[in-house]
């Protein structure tokens, strides 16, 4: 099985050169597409997110060797979230080369979180599954790049941070509700409006009611601290 130009282009994006080119479509492939004679990705994307945090916390131990575990969880958890895996796929162009049926293709799914996030942990089970770990964890350290370096900030969780700074000034926690569900019942788009009681609020929409709060709380965090 020999790969397109484009899924060529990628590897190179990638850094990693395939000797077994059909896990790299496999991981490219989303569910969406799913035939008697194709794969999807779902099984790579289990093995790929276990993969991925073990290079993770191997990373995370060795850049602070006297961190206490209550202080690497958050750091860890902010660098294998599904947003980040995201944002990781996006800097390496990865939607350009998702396989998606087309109904994913007409709703934007190139530019999701969740399915980025998902093709992002099974190409990284790809690799693992082509050239083995050392192989896996170098990628995801040269992808995962200075997210490693800086993640005391990005491991703030902004519903917790905003609720801290609602409370230094008095207030009671920010209340966060749900104004819509929208979408079928395998892919749920949530819209939440976050609210201080001094009376600024934001709203976010995400596939999940945490990561529409999560955003809400970000949204209104820049809001009141601009």
């Amino acid at each position: 099985m020999k790969l397109s130009a484009e899924m060529k282009e990628f590897s190179q994006r990638l850094g990693h050169e395939f000797t077994r080119p059909e896990l790299l479509i496999r991981a490219l492939t989303h569910p969406s597409m799913t035939s008697p004679h194709r794969d999807n990705n779902q099984r790579l994307e289990f093995l790929g997110d276990r993969v991925l945090g073990l290079a993770i916390a191997e990373a995370l131990l060795r850049a602070d060797r006297d961190a206490a575990e209550g202080v690497l969880a958050p750091r860890f958890n902010a660098l294998v979230r599904k947003e980040t895996c995201a944002e990781v796929a996006r800097a390496i162009d990865l939607g350009a080369v998702l396989t998606l049926g087309r109904s994913e293709m007409k709703s934007g799914g190139r530019r999701k979180d969740a399915l980025l996030g998902d093709a992002m942990e099974a190409v990284i089970a790809a690799i693992y599954l082509d050239a083995g770990f050392e192989a896996a964890r170098d990628a995801v350290l040269r992808l995962w790049g200075d997210r490693i370096n800086r993640v005391e900030v990005d491991a703030r969780d902004p519903k917790t941070t905003l609720q801290e700074w609602a409370q230094a000034r008095g207030e009671p926690p920010p209340t966060y509700s749900q104004l819509s569900r929208t979408g079928p019942d395998h892919q749920p788009v949530f819209t939440i409006e976050a609210r201080l009681a001094s009376g600024p609020s934001e709203r976010a929409s995400a596939g999940s009611k945490r990561q529409a709060e999560m955003a809400a709380a970000e949204a209104l965090l820049k809001k009141v601290t601009a």
